[in-house]
């Protein structure tokens, strides 16, 4: 039998507290969780209100500071056996959590707050709907950054659907978001600015041609300001996936845009947010 969301959260923090000196990556604790790589850790976040590099620092800080109270252990040992891979690292990482060094924190006598994770209540409420999604082809420039920059590569696809006389077969706009932005730094976060064309398009060369494949399809109906979706990815991954009994598939979600900022009030810009699901 699959594993419930909340079981899985469970069974990633239970496997960081038994193997704190293990590879604790995103990549790995997905593998934990048995979800998809794409997925996880927006799950996690959304369900916990922690990123998975958030849970692995306070659990690891959690058990130096027992060990520090509760048994002769060198602090040095301590931070090698909390894995840090080095004195310093560890007491700066737990002057930051406590106040004070590992050392003086021992000195005190300190009890080692518990503070686990809990798993959270309450969520805005947007509608959610399944269906089988058609593949889709689509004329693509590459965004690296902050994806609240990405509009500069929407305009400049408008302005080559123009130069090209692409806008005859142009079906609509798409954001193809290959990263977390709770997890991956900003400079570092990917995503595809994207015409979605008609079947057989022969493509200028300033755009890359990305497939989006058919398949079955969580679409959530998000209204309002791009600035604002976080909370609607909050709700898809936190409440009703965990809720639907639904698998994720192995592929990133997308954004539909049915609307423009450039001709309609932020508050009712319309997004559709795709989440492909395993079959």
């Amino acid at each position: 039998m699959a594993l419930s969301y909340e079981q899985r959260v469970l069974r990633v923090l239970q496997y960081i507290h038994d193997n704190p000196t293990s590879d604790l990556s995103l990549d790995a604790l997905a593998e934990v969780a048995t979800m998809s790589r794409f997925h996880w850790h927006r799950v996690f976040q959304a369900m916990t209100g922690e990123t998975c590099a958030q849970a692995v620092r306070r659990i690891r800080l959690f058990l130096a500071a027992t060990w520090l109270t509760n048994s002769e252990q060198s602090v040095q040992d301590i931070a090698a056996k909390a894995g840090y891979p080095n004195l310093q690292s560890f007491t700066r990482a737990f002057n930051d959590r406590f106040g004070v060094p590992p050392a003086a924190f021992r000195k005190a006598g300190l009890p080692g707050p518990l503070q686990t994770t809990q798993l959270r209540g309450e969520f805005i409420m947007f509608t959610v709907d399944t269906d089988t999604m058609p593949q889709r082809e689509l004329g693509a420039i590459l965004h690296k950054g902050s994806y609240t920059n990405i509009g500069q590569c929407f305009e400049k696809l408008a302005t080559l659907a123009g130069e090209k006389n692409l806008w005859p077969v142009v079906r609509g706009m798409i954001g193809v978001h290959y990263d977390d932005p709770n997890v991956v730094e900003e400079s570092e976060l990917r995503a595809h600015a994207s015409l979605w064309l008609a079947p057989g398009t022969a493509l200028p060369e300033e755009l890359e041609a990305v497939v989006l494949p058919a398949g079955d399809c969580a679409i959530l109906h998000y209204k309002g300001p791009y600035t604002a979706i976080k909370v609607a990815y909050d709700y898809l991954y936190g409440d009703w996936l965990p809720k639907s009994g639904q698998e994720p598939a192995n592929a990133p979600p997308f954004e539909i845009y049915l609307n423009s900022p450039a001709d309609t009030p932020e508050a009712d810009l319309l997004t559709d947010i795709v989440l492909p699901l395993a079959s």
